[in-house]
C-alpha cells in the first residue's frame, strides 16, 4: 500500500490519518469535516474506534501546532479510555504515538496552556505514576538487581531504575549487600548504594544496630561515603553501644567523615535530627509531592519492613521517633520532651480524617493487633506548664496557629501565677502573653481566656491587652478582615467586591503591604492578604514583608498570578502551608473554596457563627468573673464601652444567656455611663427583659450610688406608678436604691 493509498482503511482510522498528513502539511481538520466524515463511513466501519496511538499522535501535533480546541478533544477522548498508569508508559515509551521526546515537548507546552493545563496534567501525572510503579514492582527490582552482574548496556539500565526506585529497593538492594557468597554483586550494590544517596541512608541507618557486627561495619562505611549527616545520629548511637573495637572504629570513622561534632552527645544529636524532621526540611522527605512516605524497621530476621505513611504525618512520626530515643539516652531533657509533645499535637493536627496511622493507631481507630495509643493532650498535661510553654515557643516561631492553640488549652489546665506569664520584670514576657498579639483570632483569644481564668494579682507584661481581646470576642468573633495588594482600582475592586460577598471586611486598595500599613495597624487583625500579580513579581516581596511584620508574620497569603507564573510560584511555596498561589480570573466559587481551603491551614478556617457565639459566652463568663472578684490587674471596666455598644446594638446573634451577662458586669462597673446605658435599655425594653435590667440597675446603685441622669429618675417614677405590678415594684426598687429624695416619692404616696 503506498504513502497515500489508504482506500481500504476503516473509515474512522481513514479520518486519522488524513488528520495526521493534514498536519504534516500545515493544515487542520474541522470538527464539521470529521463528523461529515463519520456519517458517510459505513455503518460497520463507523463503530471502529481509532488507536490510543493515533489519538496522542493527533494531541501531540495539534498543541504544537496551537489548535488547543482540537488538542483537548483528542487529549480527553484518550483520558476517557481510562488507560491504566502502565498503559500510558506503554503507549509513551513504545514510540507508537509518535518520538518520546516530542511527546513531552507537547506535555511541557500544554500544561502551561489554560486550556490543555487540565488534560496535560492528568496525562502527564499518569505517565509519571506509571513509571514509580514499574520502577517500584518487587519484580522488577529483583530482575535490575540480577542485571547489575550481567552486560553493561542491562547494567546500566538496570542502575537507572534502581536509582528510580530509591528507598522501595532497599529491602532487597541490603539483603544482596550482605550476601557473602556474591561478592561481586556486593560491591555493584554498595557503589550504586552510595550513588543513591539520600534514598539510602535511612534505611540503612534503621538496619545499623540491628545487623552483626562484620555488617555494621560495611554498612558504616558506606554511611560514611554516603555525606548525608542524618545518619551521624545513628552511627554515634552504634559506637557508643557497641563493644566491638573494629564496629567502634568503622562508626567513628564515618562521623569523621560527616564531620560530626565531638562536643555533641548522641543524645543531643537524636534531638537535632527530631528537630529536622519537625521542620519537615526537603532534605528529609524522600517523595515530595506523593501521597506516601515509608517508615522503616529492621527485623533481624525479616530484614528491613517498609511501611508506607501518609505524607501529612509522616515528619512527624519520624521527630517523634527520634526524640523518643534522645530521651531514652537522656531522661533530664526537656526540650526532647517538648519537641515530642509538639510532634505528637501535629500528628493529631494533621491526621487526615479517617486515616489509621500506623506509626500511633489512638483509640477507635488502631488496627487489629495494635495497641491504641493516648491522645496528644494527656502527655501534655502531664508535662506540666514549663513544657506546654515551650511547645507554645515552637507554634508562635513556626506560625503554626493550630498548634498554638493545642498548647495554650494544655496550659490552661495546669498553669497558675508565674507559670503563665512569667516574672513581672521580664522585657519578653512568657510564650503564653506573647500569644495576645498573635495574628489569629483564635490564638489571641484563647490567651486571653486563659490569663482572665488565672485571676492574676499582679501587672504582667501584655495584662492590658487581656481585657480588650475579651471585650473584641464578646462583640464580634466571627469578623473576617481582609488586605488586598492590587496594582490599581480595576483589580482592587473585583476582588474587594469578591470577598466582601464572602463576609470579608476589606481595607482600602494598596499597591504595596507598606501603603497599608496604618489600616493594617489600626485593624485588630487581619485575616488574609490577597496579592493580585498577573506576573508574579510582587508575590515574593510582599510576602517577605508580611512574614516581617508581627502584626500579619501569620496571616494566610493568597497569590493571584497568570498561568505560567502561578506555576513557577506554586513550586516556589509548595512547601509554605500560608502561602496559596492560584491563577487570576478563576470564578468565584472556586476562589472562595480556595479561600476556606488557605484559612483551614493556616488557622483551623474561619470562625463560625456557633464558634463566634461559644467565644462571646466564654469571654463575657470571664470578664464577669474579673468584674464580681474586683481583680485590680485586668480590671473589667476596661471594655465597658464595647459592652455599652453591645447592650445598645443588641443583634439576632447575641443569645438571652450573653445578653443577661452583658448587664450583669455592666453592673459591676462603677462609671457613669454604665449605669446609664443600663437605664437606656430598661426604657427601651419591655416585659421580663425590662424588669431584669431595672433590677440590675438598682444593683448598680446599690454599689455605687446613683449616677442617673434626671431624665432616667423621672422615667424611674413613671415606671413605678405602672399598672404592672412586677414592673412597677421592679422600679419601686430601684427608686429605693437611688435612695431619691421625699419629693419623689410623695407622689407615689399620695396616689391611692
Amino acid at each position: 500500500m503506498g504513502l497515500l493509498d489508504i482506500s481500504i482503511v476503516p473509515a474512522f482510522r481513514r479520518l486519522s490519518v488524513a488528520a495526521a498528513l493534514a498536519g504534516m502539511a500545515g493544515l487542520a481538520i474541522s470538527p464539521v469535516l470529521a463528523q461529515n466524515a463519520a456519517a458517510a463511513a459505513p455503518a460497520g466501519e463507523a463503530r471502529q474506534r481509532p488507536a490510543d496511538s493515533e489519538l496522542l499522535t493527533l494531541f501531540v501535533h495539534y498543541v504544537m501546532v496551537d489548535r488547543r480546541d482540537l488538542a483537548a478533544s483528542y487529549a480527553q477522548e484518550l483520558l476517557d479510555r481510562g488507560l491504566t498508569n502502565a498503559a500510558w508508559v506503554e503507549l509513551i515509551e513504545s514510540g507508537k504515538g509518535g518520538d518520546a521526546g516530542r511527546i513531552d515537548q507537547a506535555l511541557t507546552r500544554a500544561i502551561r496552556i489554560k486550556e490543555l493545563e487540565t488534560p496535560a496534567s492528568q496525562i502527564y501525572k499518569a505517565f509519571e505514576k506509571g513509571k514509580l510503579e514499574r520502577a517500584r514492582n518487587p519484580e522488577e527490582v529483583a530482575k535490575s538487581i540480577e542485571a547489575l552482574t550481567g552486560p553493561i548496556a542491562g547494567k546500566l539500565m538496570a542502575q537507572a531504575r534502581l536509582k528510580e526506585s530509591g528507598e522501595y529497593a532497599m529491602p532487597q538492594l541490603l539483603t544482596a549487600l550482605l550476601d557473602a557468597n556474591n561478592s561481586v554483586l556486593q560491591q555493584e550494590v554498595s557503589r550504586l548504594l552510595i550513588d543513591m544517596r539520600k534514598q539510602a541512608v535511612v534505611p540503612l541507618s534503621t538496619a545499623l544496630l540491628g545487623l552483626q557486627a562484620a555488617q555494621q561495619e560495611t554498612v558504616a562505611d558506606i554511611l560514611g561515603l554516603l555525606g548525608d549527616r542524618i545518619a551521624l545520629a545513628y552511627l554515634a548511637d552504634l559506637r557508643d553501644t557497641s563493644s566491638v573495637a573494629s564496629v567502634q572504629s568503622a562508626a567513628a570513622r564515618a562521623i569523621d567523615r560527616l564531620g560530626g561534632s565531638q562536643e555533641l552527645t548522641t543524645a543531643q544529636m537524636y534531638y537535632a535530627l527530631s528537630d529536622v524532621y519537625y521542620n519537615e526540611r526537603q532534605e528529609v522527605t524522600m517523595f515530595p509531592g506523593e501521597e506516601f512516605q515509608l517508615l522503616w524497621s529492621f527485623d533481624p530476621r525479616a530484614g528491613l519492613v517498609m511501611t508506607a505513611i501518609a505524607s501529612p504525618v509522616y515528619h512527624e512520626a519520624m521527630s517523634m521517633r527520634h526524640a523518643e530515643r534522645s530521651l531514652q539516652l537522656s531522661e533530664e531533657n526537656p526540650n526532647a520532651l517538648a519537641l515530642w509533645i509538639a510532634s505528637n499535637f501535629k500528628r493529631e493536627i494533621q491526621t487526615p480524617q479517617g486515616y489509621v496511622n500506623p506509626a500511633y493507631p489512638v483509640a477507635g481507630a488502631a488496627e487489629a493487633g495494635a495497641t491504641p495509643r493516648r491522645e496528644a493532650m494527656y502527655f501534655a498535661v502531664a508535662a506540666g506548664p514549663s513544657i506546654s510553654q515551650m511547645v507554645l515557643e515552637r507554634a508562635l516561631t513556626s506560625n503554626n496557629a493550630p498548634l498554638a492553640l493545642k498548647s495554650i488549652a494544655a496550659i490552661e489546665k495546669t498553669a497558675g501565677g508565674n507559670a503563665m506569664w512569667g516574672d513581672s520584670s521580664s522585657t519578653n514576657g512568657m510564650p503564653l502573653t506573647r500569644a495576645l498579639t498573635y495574628p489569629s483570632r483564635r490564638v489571641q483569644y484563647d490567651a486571653a481566656l486563659a490569663l482572665a481564668a488565672a485571676q492574676p494579682s499582679q501587672e504582667f507584661l501584655g495584662s492590658n491587652q487581656v481585657v480588650p481581646t475579651l471585650a473584641s470576642a464578646a462583640r464580634d468573633a466571627s469578623a473576617r478582615i481582609a488586605a488586598i495588594v492590587a496594582p490599581d482600582s480595576e483589580s482592587y475592586q473585583p476582588l474587594r467586591k469578591m470577598l466582601e460577598a464572602q463576609g470579608f471586611t476589606v481595607l482600602p486598595q494598596g499597591s504595596s503591604l507598606e501603603e497599608l500599613a496604618a489600616p493594617i495597624a489600626e485593624a485588630p487583625a487581619v485575616d488574609l492578604v490577597v496579592v493580585y500579580s498577573p506576573m508574579g513579581t510582587s508575590v515574593p516581596g510582599t510576602v517577605e514583608t508580611v512574614r516581617a511584620d508581627p502584626k500579619v508574620l501569620a496571616t494566610p497569603v493568597l497569590a493571584l498570578a497568570g498561568v505560567e507564573a502561578s506555576i513557577n510560584l506554586g513550586a516556589r511555596y509548595s512547601a509554605d502551608p500560608l502561602v496559596m498561589v492560584r491563577q487570576t480570573g478563576l470564578p468565584e466559587q472556586t476562589m472562595k473554596a480556595a479561600i476556606d481551603e488557605l484559612l483551614t491551614v493556616a488557622s483551623g478556617g474561619p470562625i463560625s457563627a456557633e464558634e463566634a457565639s461559644a467565644y462571646a459566652a466564654r469571654s463575657l463568663s470571664a470578664l464577669r468573673d474579673l468584674a464580681v472578684s474586683g481583680n485590680a490587674v485586668l480590671r473589667a471596666e476596661d471594655a465597658m464601652l464595647p459592652l455599652v455598644s453591645l447592650l445598645e446594638n443588641q443583634s439576632a446573634s447575641t443569645s438571652k444567656e450573653n445578653y443577661a451577662m452583658v448587664g450583669e458586669i455592666l453592673s459591676r462597673i462603677g462609671q457613669d455611663r454604665s449605669q446609664r446605658a443600663l437605664m437606656d435599655a430598661a426604657i427601651a425594653g419591655e416585659g421580663e427583659g425590662r424588669i431584669a435590667l431595672i433590677a440590675l440597675v438598682a444593683e448598680s446603685a446599690k454599689r455605687f450610688g446613683n449616677r442617673l441622669e434626671t431624665r432616667h429618675v423621672e422615667r424611674v417614677v413613671e415606671l413605678a406608678s405602672s399598672s404592672n405590678d412586677a414592673e412597677a415594684t421592679a422600679a419601686a426598687a430601684l427608686m429605693g436604691a437611688l435612695n431619691l429624695p421625699n419629693k419623689d416619692l410623695l407622689p407615689l404616696v399620695l396616689k391611692k
